[in-house]
């Protein structure tokens, strides 16, 4: 059964043991990041602190911070699963003939029970505030010491396509100015941002409607961050995730639908052109990144639970929870790489390559050149497209051992050869790059080279021991009390 709502996961989480109660105080500033840095860093337990400083709002951290945390969110023994279950449905086709087509009916019917439904009401409007309230209530976490203020980090960011209508949901910090506005932090390829340029071509309005939902059913909150494409609903695919559709009511002041079951809801608009500093803000990358000019969230109405949890998460030097929340997406979306590059056996995204700076890709070469076939078609594929590092290896590599990529890779390249620099966008974080949201990127073919690549010397084997000396030896070993 799907978590109906925050709460349910929390409980979930404490019933296996992966979540530890702090009934201590604990500052919101500097304070709760160093427990949850601690916690994810070595392998601890999200944390419910029940009494931060200053508020009588619980914070909840570190909820997806690990591979089992990951695993209780979506409800599975593995990852994989919802990988396979993708799979399929992309491979699903219509059977000829009558029962055939009725053995398929089930599996269509669940298909619809993806769509999100619409509700009257829900516990995100058990307290409605048009007045007399105050983001400094809330326990928002201050992360880092050089930070440019307090930083809402874990929401659900909800607008609206101009031209088609369509919803939009992103997961974008939000700085806290004061009492009732905050930055926008729409980074110029993101959804959000898309939306916000359109309106501001049009000139027709003023203002632009967003609502942002705080604390929701794991599901649900996790597909804020998702790289679908644009106008793919976020909330239909966090009721595939969940296998039930996420109840959405309609907002107080906006002209937008969020989860019923949110915690906390600010509910208001962006003025078009308004901008206003944002930043420093230490990022997923390990470094600050840098103050830059952002639109601006004006906060009109709050609606929230009676007694709401306040869930966050922190970014900084990896691994951290965004990570495995990284990783995750990693093994989920693998089938949809693989439905347009189908010569692609396995991805990885090291932590240390904090998702866009290295991607480990292997395949099952099958023409001259077929790794730079693939890095292109990388460089092409949405959020992808930030990939500052493509390393391209043979299907016999094992992508998910670092080691064994280095070895084999370094070994394989010929650097002036192998190694291909393109220009294009990059990601608005890469704090190295000659501009910024502009730079190079960089694909290293790794795979064995082929004489129709230009390569005539013999390609040597990778030396092996045979199966049978090695069980022999296994019997020896143990007899060696080794």
């Amino acid at each position: 059964m799907a978590y109906s709502d925050l709460r349910e996961f929390i409980a979930a989480l404490e019933k296996k043991h992966e979540l530890r109660r702090i009934s201590f105080e604990v500052d919101p500033y500097l304070e709760i990041t160093e427990f949850a840095d601690r916690a994810v860093k070595n392998g601890g337990p999200a944390l419910l602190f029940e009494k931060p400083k200053g508020s009588h709002i619980p914070v909840l951290i570190n909820s997806f911070a690990s591979a089992r945390k990951m695993e209780i969110a979506l409800e599975v023994d593995s990852v994989e699963e919802v990988a396979r279950r993708i799979s399929e449905y992309l491979e699903m086709r219509m059977p000829e003939g009558l029962l055939g087509k009725l053995k398929m009916l089930p599996k269509l019917a669940e298909m619809g029970a993806f769509f999100p439904k619409a509700v009257s009401d829900g516990a995100c409007k058990e307290v409605i505030r048009h007045e007399n309230f105050s983001l400094n209530e809330y326990p928002i976490l201050h992360c880092w010491p050089q930070d440019g203020g307090r930083f809402i980090t874990l929401p659900m960011v909800f607008s609206k396509n101009p031209d088609t209508g369509k919803r939009n949901c992103g997961c974008y910090r939000l700085q806290v100015y004061d009492e009732r506005t905050t930055g926008m932090h729409w980074q110029t390829h993101k959804q959000g941002a898309e939306h916000y340029r359109r309106m501001l071509k049009e000139g027709k309005q003023k203002r632009m409607d967003v609502a942002v939902a705080i604390g929701s059913d794991p599901a649900t909150m996790y597909s804020a961050i998702l790289p679908l494409p644009p106008d793919l609903d976020e909330m239909m695919i966090a009721g595939f995730l969940r296998g039930k559709p996420v109840e959405m009511v309609k907002c107080e002041t906006a002209d937008l639908e969020v989860p019923a079951n949110s915690e906390i809801v600010l509910e208001g608009y962006v003025e078009l052109g308004e901008l206003r500093t944002e930043g420093p803000f230490g990022d997923h990358t390990g470094f600050y990144s840098l103050e830059d000019e952002y639109p601006v969230f004006h906060v009109t109405c709050i609606t929230q639970r009676k007694h709401p949890i306040y869930a966050t998460t922190i970014v900084g030097p990896p691994p951290m929870e965004d990570f495995y929340m990284g990783r995750a997406i990693e093994r989920i979306f693998l089938p949809l790489m693989r439905l347009q590059l189908p010569e692609i056996r396995d991805i990885s995204m090291p932590a240390e390559g904090i998702f866009h700076n290295l991607i480990l890709v292997s395949i099952r070469k099958s023409y001259p050149l077929h790794a730079r076939k693939v890095m292109h078609a990388i460089w092409g594929l949405g959020q992808a497209m930030f990939s500052k590092c493509i390393v391209v290896v043979d299907e016999d590599v094992d992508v998910q051992n670092v080691r064994e990529v280095a070895w084999k890779a370094l070994n394989n390249i010929d650097p002036e050869r192998d190694i291909q620099f393109v220009l294009g966008p990059v990601d608005s974080l890469d704090h190295s790059s000659r501009l910024p949201n502009y730079g190079s990127k960089m694909g290293i073919d790794a795979t064995k080279k082929w004489k129709e690549e230009g390569f005539v010397r013999p390609w040597p084997d990778v030396i092996r021991m045979p199966e049978d000396v090695k069980r022999r030896v296994d019997t020896l070993w143990k007899k060696a009390g080794l």
